[in-house]
């Protein structure tokens, strides 16, 4: 799809089964298995939606999916499927080596797992020609995590990266090549960011983990990963609202099904009218 001078595609790089309770806060099973059913381990099937940006003569990838450096104990809990990461960019024309940025939105193990892969033992930068870009305040958070989320990171996917000096932390809202900025949407973490596109008077908004799937666009409907919870409920309040008002095209880090469309209606009452991009 072309916002006037940039271009970008959004795609499935895999899927990861998370527990459903834990994916919908304090929203009743009864209420949210209607949305998406879980299995017999309550888990739900989540996509790993990644962004491809070509602008400003710079090729830029959002989100890197689960990668593969698991363990066949964390391949059980997880159900990973994939990863289809570089068979997605080879399909879109470029190759790992192309990558000139990676924006990791944060740095949960789902997406940022492709950020490295092990080359004969050791873990090297997956991109090799490409700047990371991560909101400082969530690396530093992400090096050193509370014993409630720790489980959501893994140092192999990002720490190896400030080792071989790739990566740039930023502090803030921060344009990062013409028609794409990356503003920082506290509350799934304090530091998390999400991906505005603008162009030719048209404008998307990748929302990352803030509405992960379009079952999350009712303001109540809060994932239990979440830290901050009442302030996510706000950020929600705020960019959906901005996306219903400014017909945006809203783009979903963990929809299955819908992976982009229009936010309609008014809150309380938002719906999403799916827009294939390609």
């Amino acid at each position: 799809m072309k916002l006037g001078n940039l271009e970008f595609h959004i795609f499935n790089t895999g899927y990861v089964w998370l527990d459903g309770g834990a994916m919908f806060g304090v929203i009743p099973k009864t209420m949210w298995e209607k949305k998406i059913p879980p299995d017999e381990r309550n888990r739900i099937r989540l996509a790993m939606n990644s962004l491809l940006i070509v602008a400003g003569g710079k090729r830029i990838l959002v989100e890197t999916g689960a990668g593969d450096k698991w363990t066949p104990k964390l391949h059980d809990i997880y159900g990973f499927e994939g990863p289809l990461l570089n068979d997605q960019l080879r399909a879109h024309g470029c190759h790992p080596e192309q990558i000139d940025i990676v924006v990791n939105t944060h740095l949960h193990f789902d997406h940022c797992g492709g950020n490295t892969r092990v080359d004969n033992g050791k873990v090297v930068a997956a991109f090799p020609n490409a700047r990371y870009v991560v909101q400082r305040p969530e690396f530093d958070h992400a090096m050193k995590p509370t014993p409630r989320d720790r489980a959501s990171f893994f140092s192999e996917n990002f720490a190896p990266l400030q080792t071989a000096g790739k990566l740039s932390l930023l502090e803030g809202d921060r344009v990062i090549a013409p028609g794409v900025e990356l503003v920082r949407v506290p509350g799934h973490s304090a530091d998390m960011q999400c991906v505005k596109l603008t162009g030719d008077g048209k404008t998307a908004f990748f929302f990352a983990d803030l509405v992960p799937t379009t079952a999350h666009l009712p303001l109540a409907w809060i994932m239990g990963f979440d830290l901050f919870p009442l302030t996510t409920l706000e950020s929600k309040r705020k960019w959906i609202g901005d996306a219903a008002r400014g017909e945006w095209l809203a783009l979903f880090g963990h929809d299955a099904h819908t992976m982009a469309g229009y936010v309609r209606g008014e809150e309380g009452k938002w719906t999403v009218e799916s827009q294939k991009v390609d």
